[in-house]
């Protein structure tokens, strides 16, 4: 198998994910979800799988898959590579939405000028685009080229999307086909309780963000609408365009961590109406401070 920098880049993510609990030791890996969290197709996720079952992090158990093993004492400390990407495109493709929202790039490009601009391959700038697709930022043109959409580049739209999951979330608590699962919520308190506990002080800014995410889309799974939550992976994937510039806030995070806890909290008791409540006031909360985040910089008008 050879070991491509993608590969090696989700290879360590996997095993930080592991090290700070965000995949439970003896848990299944599924493929599929790593792929669709990752947005990259199932080949690289199973080839770092396979590297990670080789180095001992993983099991592979036939005929049923790779298992989270254990880390050893000395991975747990060091953890993955501070250097090491997690796709060999990451650079390029915050690169490029970095340019695109201090409007250094035109809004119609080619795959000719990416690929000089920023010397990627043919099969690197394919994936580079597919990816602002899937992100929602980026539209093939009719014929020829891409075009870069001005979706969350303002805080103007950042609102609008709040605005968006204002309405969404604690109406789909709401619906009739909305089923509490103990599991989803339990993994989610111990998530939620990680962070509060140490994890804010010593995980990465991506893996931070990317944990408060996925509470809000394990939630709004629960409806049992599937447009409900794809409405909102959607919404999430182009919020992420302004965190690439951005930096956490640590306080408001843990602010963030303490009213999911709560939320949890009425789910756990069966009490659906007070958690639909709580979730409209933790949005608007997160609204009346502008955004989860903090700009690094002014961003330019067009």
């Amino acid at each position: 198998m050879p070991r491509t920098s993608l590969v090696a880049g989700l290879a360590n993510e996997i095993q930080e994910m592991i090290r700070s609990g965000g995949i439970a030791v003896g848990s299944h890996l599924s493929a599929q979800k790593l792929a669709d969290q990752f947005d990259v197709s199932r080949s690289p996720v199973r080839q770092a799988m396979e590297l990670l079952a080789k180095k001992g992090v993983l099991e592979l158990r036939e005929n049923r898959g790779f298992f989270a093993r254990t880390l050893s004492a000395r991975a747990r400390k060091n953890g993955a590579p501070a250097s090491a990407p997690l796709l060999q495109e990451s650079k390029a493709y915050q690169k490029l939405a970095d340019e695109w929202l201090d409007d250094r790039v035109p809004s119609e490009v080619t795959e000719q000028f990416i690929r000089r601009r920023y010397r990627l391959t043919k099969a690197e700038v394919t994936e580079l685009f597919m990816r602002a697709s899937r992100e929602g930022w980026a539209e093939r043109r009719h014929g020829y080229g891409w075009r870069l959409l001005p979706v969350a580049k303002t805080p103007e739209s950042f609102e609008q999307i709040y605005r968006f999951r204002m309405i969404i979330e604690p109406a789909a608590m709401l619906e009739p086909t909305f089923a509490l699962d103990p599991k989803v919520l339990a993994e989610q308190r111990r998530i939620q309780e990680g962070m509060l506990s140490d994890d804010i002080g010593r995980l990465p800014a991506e893996r931070l963000l990317h944990n408060g995410s996925l509470f809000h889309e394990e939630l709004i799974k629960l409806s049992g609408n599937p447009f409900f939550y794809r409405a909102l992976v959607q919404i999430n994937r182009m919020r992420r365009l302004l965190e690439y510039r951005a930096r956490v806030d640590l306080k408001r995070l843990q602010v963030q961590c303490s009213q999911h806890l709560e939320i949890l909290a009425a789910l756990e008791k069966g009490d659906v109406m007070q958690a639909s409540f709580l979730m409209r006031n933790h949005l608007s909360g997160a609204l009346a401070r502008k955004s989860p985040v903090v700009l690094d910089a002014p961003r330019k008008r067009a």
